[in-house]
């Protein structure tokens, strides 16, 4: 099956101090750079999630869609726009700020997806589920716009009512790890 993935890079970066957090360097390169480079040979196409600096993630050599609902709408408003431009009937999504993203997210996703015939696969690891790393069908796009119309914006909520599933990673808990503020950033650098 072919699978789009979208790379969220859509936020404010408020804990961040405001800056674009996919453009913060990390060991040499943008934290978007890392998460491409693991999440491309997983899928079949990509596409850039952001809101800012469209220019800039432009260069990555794949398309860059924008949040059709405003006032930075959090991660489901990037998965919306994402759903409403691929080119293939699953979608994929990673946030930006992961640059341990598991090389077989995918694969275990769509194993899991596929085995159990849900409507969303989301990883986990221990009890914590990790929402923005999750694979679902395109067609789900009129439920998530309904969703988003009505005022939603956690990712878990959305979800609540589908068929889901919950995808364990415990043997790569560390490949979640993200990096939200400075302080983070300096710590995984080290």
């Amino acid at each position: 099956m072919k699978i789009t993935g979208i790379i969220l890079a859509g936020g404010m970066g408020r804990r961040m101090g405001g800056v674009d957090k996919g453009l913060v360097p990390f060991h040499g390169k943008p934290l978007v750079a890392h998460v491409l480079e693991r999440l491309k040979p997983q899928v079949d196409e990509i596409l850039v999630n952001a809101n800012r600096e469209i220019d800039i993630y432009g260069q990555l050599g794949h398309p860059v869609i924008s949040d059709a609902i405003t006032d930075f709408a959090g991660p489901l408003a990037g998965l919306h726009c994402g759903m409403a431009s691929a080119k293939h009937a699953l979608v994929v999504t990673a946030p930006c700020d992961t640059p341990f993203l598991p090389m077989d997210l995918v694969n275990r996703l769509l194993t899991a997806w596929q085995q159990q015939e849900v409507d969303v696969a989301v990883a986990r690891t221990g009890d914590q589920p990790h929402p923005v790393f999750c694979l679902c069908r395109t067609s789900l796009l009129p439920h998530l716009t309904r969703f988003l119309e009505s005022g939603g914006r956690k990712v878990d909520l959305w979800y609540a009512d589908l068929n889901t599933i919950e995808v364990s990673f415990d043997d790569e808990a560390e490949a979640f790890a993200n990096i939200n503020t400075p302080t983070e950033l300096a710590c995984l650098e080290n």
